[in-house]
């Protein structure tokens, strides 16, 4: 079976249609988990990226660790950060369970990382430079990535991978005032040349993975950081990827592959923690984001930086009602098991989309529609010809909007009752049902859906 045959120009490679799934898909699940897991720790700083517990070899142990010396004093000064890998063992991990969970929070896709700036791989990767420094060699003694993927995919739900173009043994950056992030000695103990990194393992690694596992979506990281597009040759990959690889018909790219690329190129453009204006720029979009601080799982964090249920599902909400996903980070813990804090927020979520998903999936924004009657904040969006009225507070006295004068009927999900309404000088008005809380289907959001708002689909 062939398909299109893309050029190594952006001419080209942005021409091609974006599959359908990934903007109909609007909740994913994220996934830290590596060497970093051990020691799963780092101060909480204030500002944004500056408690992320993944970054423990650089920002503990490394070039920003500042006068920090906690490492030293629980693990000892000559303790190197590969000393933790063996410590990674992942002896209570249970893909099948995972992927009950993600699938039972309403998520639509899972991405995982495959491999992060530590350059530690979750798969038997057959890059020579690899050896002893990957999940079937040390640590696990198994393919995380396959172990997932398979787990992920018998749920129905699409798989995708993340890799960091950088590392920080092989890529220097001027992000640090010595130009790296971690010790010079480190990177020429166990690292590559620059001019010899990207062919020998960041272009084979990519191309085995896409081989091997058939991710559903790419999320680069990290090569925005340092160099342009002839370093990493992204656009020499993306024409494979996108016309000659297994997945090519249905893989999704994001926009962090080189310098200069973000909200330029990619499938999709990427926000992290809320860190880049990407909306209405002419391609889906998506908003990465911890539940607490970081995305690998930080035990100086306490229950005041995990964000409540019903701030979650809001910001979901929030995001959905302004055409873009929101990727959802767990961090599991370095013997396999997901936070039961992680774990209760992807339960209230999956509960609330059990119920409100029609008003979620395979819907679109509706920025025209003013909504007034009330001080309640309320996100509108559209599918076919139905109107879903989010309430993020409840409607009190009632909803008000232009038009209707086709509507057909008015429910409110996972209530069995009737909803008052009627059509009043040009305008729908809507009556929230008065009623005991103890019989509402949740007390986080409300949806109302407007049957026939539209004329057409």
């Amino acid at each position: 079976m062939s398909g299109p045959i893309y050029e190594s120009t952006w001419e080209s490679l942005d021409a091609r249609p974006v599959p359908a799934w990934f903007g109909a898909a609007k909740f994913g699940i994220f996934i830290h988990w590596g060497v970093y897991s051990v020691p799963a720790w780092t101060r909480l700083r204030e500002g944004r990226y500056a408690s992320y517990a993944e970054w423990y070899q650089a920002r503990v142990m490394g070039e920003l660790s500042g006068s920090e010396n906690f490492h030293a004093q629980n693990y000892g000064a000559d303790f190197e950060y590969r000393d933790f890998a063996p410590q990674f063992r992942a002896e209570l991990f249970d893909p099948a369970a995972w992927a009950a969970l993600f699938a039972d929070s309403g998520a639509r896709y899972v991405v995982l990382t495959a491999k992060h700036h530590d350059g530690y791989c979750l798969w038997p990767t057959a890059c020579p430079h690899k050896s002893n420094w990957n999940s079937q060699d040390v640590g696990p003694g198994r393919d995380l990535v396959g172990e997932i993927t398979e787990a992920v995919r018998a749920r129905g739900l699409k798989m995708g991978l993340y890799y960091s173009m950088i590392e920080w043994e092989s890529c220097r950056t001027a992000r640090t005032p010595a130009g790296r992030y971690i010790p010079q000695a480190v990177m020429e103990k166990y690292g590559l040349p620059p001019e010899r990194y990207v062919a020998e393992i960041v272009d084979p690694q990519l191309r085995e993975l896409v081989s091997v596992y058939k991710p559903s979506l790419l999320f680069a990281d990290g090569g925005e950081w340092d160099e342009g597009e002839p370093f990493w040759g992204t656009k020499r990959f993306l024409a494979w990827l996108y016309g000659e690889s297994a997945v090519r018909e249905e893989v999704v790219v994001n926009d962090r592959w080189f310098k200069g690329m973000g909200g330029r190129h990619g499938d999709y453009f990427s926000s992290e923690y809320d860190d880049a204006d990407v909306a209405g720029l002419g391609r889906p979009w998506e908003e990465n984001r911890g539940i607490g601080l970081s995305y690998g799982f930080n035990r100086a964090e306490s229950l005041q930086q995990y964000r409540t249920s019903r701030e979650l599902i809001h910001e979901l909400i929030d995001i959905v009602a302004r055409g873009g996903n929101l990727l959802l980070n767990v961090g599991p813990t370095a013997d396999g098991r997901i936070p039961a804090i992680m774990q209760q927020r992807l339960h209230d979520i999956g509960a609330w989309l059990e119920v409100n998903s029609p008003a979620v999936f395979d819907t679109e924004p509706c920025p025209d529609i003013v909504v007034t009657g009330c001080e309640a904040r309320v996100r509108c969006l559209r599918n076919g010809r139905d109107l879903y009225l989010i309430c993020l507070d409840w409607p009190d006295p009632e909803l008000q909007i232009g038009g209707g004068a086709d509507v057909e009927s008015v429910t409110f999900l996972g209530y069995p009752g009737e909803i008052p309404w009627r059509r009043e000088g040009g305008r729908l008005r809507i009556s929230p049902p008065l009623v005991s809380p103890a019989i509402l289907p949740f007390l986080d959001a409300w949806v109302f859906r407007v049957k026939g708002m539209f004329t057409t689909d």
